[in-house]
């Protein structure tokens, strides 16, 4: 059983993508990796790519034994030029690699936070040195898992959560929601996500609230991150019209801020 607020990691499409990911970034042709136990003492690497033999499906790897284990221990990646030569490792798993005659490796932690909750592995069947270029790709993959990963989780906690949304403020989780949706790399979750978004929209509806083409334009480039002078600007109008609109906007809205307004306009479906 996955423990409260932990995502599973098993059957989640978030790993697989991931590993999709590093073969791409790195040009290595063998990508895996798996969770890591909750209690951190072992990760299971349970996803494969490349591969050619399944010798390494379902192999328990314990914190601080191998290559993975020891980037888990260290908490950052680790690497190994030949990884059955080896000198700074422990060769517990050599009877699981050498199927695959695996030379040079990359184990790559994936932290939420200051855990770790995954483990991502690239490698060659030939001996070859890691550079700054590949590790730098291979690491940024790794910090997207765990960016995506933190994020299923807050969405998966807040779906599950029993408490009652008030109306007034069904329209901000919405738009939060949303928002969240579009920083996920992984399409799948993503797509998910926003489908859960969409089975929320129906409740949204904001009765005798109209928005005049003036206000939306103002919203829209506030959603952009636009200044009231940079909105001026663009649209040819005084900047306390600009005010204007603003404000009529956010009284229509039942809102107190710009940021406020443009959620609930989002989520209200009165802005775009």
């Amino acid at each position: 059983m996955t423990p409260p607020g932990r995502l599973a990691l098993t059957a989640s499409p978030l790993v697989a993508g991931a590993l999709k990911a590093l073969q791409i970034a790195t040009e290595l042709p063998v990508a895996m990796g798996g969770p890591v136990s909750a209690a951190s003492r072992s990760h299971v690497i349970d996803q494969l790519r490349g591969t050619a033999t399944r010798s390494l499906q379902h192999v328990q790897v314990d914190t601080g034994a191998g290559l993975g284990g020891k980037a888990v221990a260290l908490a950052r990646p680790s690497t190994v030029v030949d990884y059955l030569s080896a000198q700074g490792i422990t060769h517990k798993y050599d009877h699981a690699v050498a199927p695959e005659r695996l030379r040079a490796m990359v184990a790559l932690p994936v932290r939420v936070g200051e855990t770790t909750r995954a483990v991502l592995y690239a490698a060659s069947r030939e001996s070859i040195a890691f550079g700054d270029r590949l590790l730098h790709a291979a690491t940024a993959v790794a910090t997207r898992l765990g960016r995506d990963i933190e994020v299923e989780e807050e969405v998966q906690r807040r779906l599950a959560a029993p408490t009652v949304v008030p109306p007034a403020e069904r329209g901000d989780l919405h738009a939060e929601l949303t928002a969240i949706a579009g920083s996920i790399a992984d399409e799948t979750a993503r797509q998910r996500l926003l489908a859960v978004c969409e089975r929320l929209r129906p409740e949204l509806d904001l009765p005798g609230v109209a928005l005049t083409p003036r206000e939306v334009d103002v919203l829209r480039l506030v959603s952009e991150g636009c200044t009231n002078d940079e909105i001026s600007d663009r649209l040819g109008l005084l900047p306390n019209t600009v005010k204007s609109y603003l404000k009529h906007a956010m009284r229509k809205l039942a809102v107190s801020n710009r940021v406020q307004a443009v959620n609930r306009a989002r989520a209200a479906g009165l802005l775009r």
